[in-house]
């Protein structure tokens, strides 16, 4: 599993690829409070169901509040064979809010 920090996830978002993906995997509720700007909701207890659809980008980059939910994300995805993917382990979605990052809100 490819590893990554919120600053590294804002130079990702800086320089995103139609083949990439930023995936929240935070509940609906709060993904409406705020996220980076273009990325997809798929809510952890959910996320097996999308296996498919997220195989097809070159790289899925996915976080969640504080780590653990996008690490159990990986982990899920992985027994799909899934091998495209990159998570935040250092912070979430709060240390993305705090860094001045631009939000996206509903």
């Amino acid at each position: 599993m490819k590893t990554l920090s919120i600053q590294e996830l804002h130079e990702a978002f800086k320089n995103l690829k139609k083949d990439e993906l930023i995936l929240d995997v935070r509940t609906p509720g709060e993904f409406a409070e705020g996220r980076v700007p273009g990325a997809k909701n798929i809510p952890v207890d959910v996320v097996m169901k999308h296996h498919a659809e997220l195989k097809d980008f070159k790289t899925v980059y996915i976080y969640c509040r504080a780590g653990r939910r996008a690490e159990m994300a990986v982990q899920m995805l992985n027994l799909q064979g899934l091998t495209n993917l990159a998570c935040v382990d250092e912070g979430g979605f709060p240390d993305w809010e705090e860094s001045g990052f631009e939000v996206s809100h509903d």
